[in-house]
């Protein structure tokens, strides 16, 4: 295990309206701020979702088992937001329910609000990570940089 000590920066606060995009507006907050490194929290609604739920088998690289949403879910998770090759990239994992009928998973790829859709971001300040492309996985992973 690797790990290195940091402190809270900056918290911003953002209401994602009914049909914004989440990982792309998440993305351009990301950027537009400089955001580097941090924690983020989403609570609320979505709908038009994808997420992974799991690999096929145990084996690597993993294949990936897709859920797809096509109506309104409430949601709720947690995710961090690190740079690849110089711009943000989110990794989030939540609870994504409608009805009796909730899974857990991986939000790969965009999804939109249903809505509302509050997201606290949480700045990290002090580390020195990114996320690589790690090839035996295929997955983007967080990589700890020295610190200077």
């Amino acid at each position: 295990m690797d790990y290195q000590v940091g402190r809270i920066g900056r918290v911003i606060v953002a209401k994602f309206n009914n049909g914004d995009e989440i990982l792309n507006s998440l993305v351009d907050m990301a950027r537009k701020e400089n955001v580097k490194a941090a924690v983020v929290y989403l609570v609320g609604g979505m709908q038009k979702g994808k997420i992974v739920v799991g690999p096929k088998k145990d084996e690597l690289p993993p294949k990936p088992i897709w859920c797809h949403f096509k109506e309104s879910h409430e949601v709720f998770g947690v995710g961090t937001i690190f740079r690849q090759d110089g711009e943000p990239k989110i990794h989030f994992h939540g609870a994504f329910g409608k009805k009796d009928n909730v899974k857990v998973g991986c939000l790969r790829e965009n999804a939109e609000t249903f809505l509302v859709l509050e997201a606290i971001i949480i700045e990290i300040e002090g580390i020195n990570a990114v996320r690589e492309l790690d090839h035996a996985t295929g997955l983007s992973l967080l990589k700890l940089l020295p610190t200077s």
